[in-house]
């Protein structure tokens, strides 16, 4: 009956809805096994959660009467953050007896109170699954530290020259609106345009709670397969458009006393004038900003604003979101070194999705998942699919390493 709850890659895979007659099915396998629910008992999440029931447990009894020191003070704090999971771990055993109870009535020759047991059954299946595929994950997984984190794209055109230009504006115009339809605000802060159409390269902010979480796995490789409008033969092209998503903290919470990202003795500002089209003001005034951060040799020039401290100003915001980036990046590689059985590719050269517009599909080969409406994906709703599932994923593998640990 608990196949699907007694091993964790389970919780990877696409979740159907669990009705009557799948309850039914349940119940059918039950009867078989003779009602044991020792297999739901030996499922990993649910043993490390009797472990963290017991270790509460453990800490109330080592309390001292007065409860005064640092380590019942240390203890205490523990103790609360382990309630909702204790709360959570008494459901389950309750689930667990009343599901025990009910197994003898399924062969009850009264057709009325078999009836009873079988319903009975499938609303304690049903809760039982429940606590083990969402509420023990939800307890279990930390809070991200990034939730409330913004978010900057980068987009800059790869292989495929022109072509490749006209899929970044494409892209811009993606990002432009899933963002709108999930309620950010968002703003074209840079871009390159060409006389021949399309972006050399763009800068996008998007504001708005969690979001430097939900777009964060958009940074990679995006290929798109199609026929270029001056293409006479009809051969399909292959081009590729780099993404980057850095996060964004809020000017007020990234100027704070604490913030170590940016050392200004580290950063070699330079003005120029701007180039390029803009009228009377572009080439008489040194409004032009290029940040250089000097331990990592990365650069930010901004010409786009009118004023060099409004261009000072966006620099420093870019920089820094690189620099957060870098560092968000290097921690997570340290976690995965750690556990090298969950590592995987980080390098943004990796190509993460392909957009074939002959075949009318996208495919992210990250998820293995292909959807089959390329014009809702370009059209933002379709987007949406796949940054659930990535953070999904993301979510999974958070849950397999706290269950890793010992």
């Amino acid at each position: 009956m608990f196949r699907s709850i007694s091993t964790l890659p389970a919780l990877r895979q696409a979740r159907p809805s669990r009705h009557f007659h799948a309850c039914r099915v349940v119940l059918a396998q039950a009867q078989r096994q003779a009602g044991s629910t020792s297999s739901a008992q030996d499922a990993p999440i649910v043993q490390y959660v009797k472990r963290k029931v017991e270790e509460r447990r453990r800490l109330q009894s080592e309390l001292s009467e007065d409860a005064l020191s640092e380590e019942d003070i240390r203890r205490v704090r523990k103790i609360r953050e382990l309630e909702p999971l204790q709360e959570a771990w008494a459901e389950w055993n309750r689930a667990r007896q009343s599901l025990e109870e009910t197994l003898p009535l399924l062969n009850d020759p009264d057709p009325t109170m078999r009836s009873m047991a079988e319903e009975d059954y499938a609303a304690l299946s049903e809760n039982m699954n429940n606590l083990v595929e969402n509420t023990f994950p939800a307890l279990l997984v930390p809070p991200s530290h990034t939730g409330h984190l913004s978010a900057i794209i980068e987009l800059r055109a790869g292989v495929g020259g022109s072509e490749s230009a006209l899929f970044v504006a494409d892209l811009v115009r993606m990002y432009t609106r899933a963002a709108q339809s999930m309620g950010w605000d968002v703003n074209l802060v840079s871009s390159n345009i060409l006389e021949t159409g399309g972006m050399k390269d763009a800068i996008m902010e998007v504001k708005g709670k969690g979001v430097y979480d939900a777009l964060r796995w958009e940074s990679g490789v995006h290929r798109v397969q199609r026929v270029p409008a001056t293409e006479a033969s009809g051969r399909v092209h292959t081009s590729t458009v780099s993404v980057m998503v850095l996060p964004l903290a809020e000017e007020a919470e990234s100027n704070s006393s604490d913030d170590d990202i940016i050392k200004m003795d580290e950063i070699k500002l330079e003005v120029m004038r701007s180039r390029g089209a803009g009228g009377q003001h572009v080439n008489k005034t040194e409004s032009a900003v290029r940040l250089t951060h000097i331990p990592t040799g990365i650069t930010v020039s901004m010409q786009d604003e009118r004023s060099q401290h409004q261009n000072r100003r966006r620099a420093f915001q870019v920089l820094r979101a690189r620099l957060m980036d870098r560092k968000l990046n290097q921690e997570m590689l340290d976690r995965r070194d750690m556990r090298r059985s969950l590592v995987r590719s980080a390098d943004r050269s990796e190509k993460i999705r392909t957009y074939n517009y002959a075949q009318d599909r996208v495919t992210d080969h990250r998820l293995g998942m292909s959807l089959k409406n390329l014009t809702s994906v370009m059209d933002g709703d379709g987007l949406q699919d796949f940054i659930r599932a990535l953070q999904q994923r993301h979510h999974d593998e958070i849950l397999e390493e706290v269950l890793a640990q010992q």
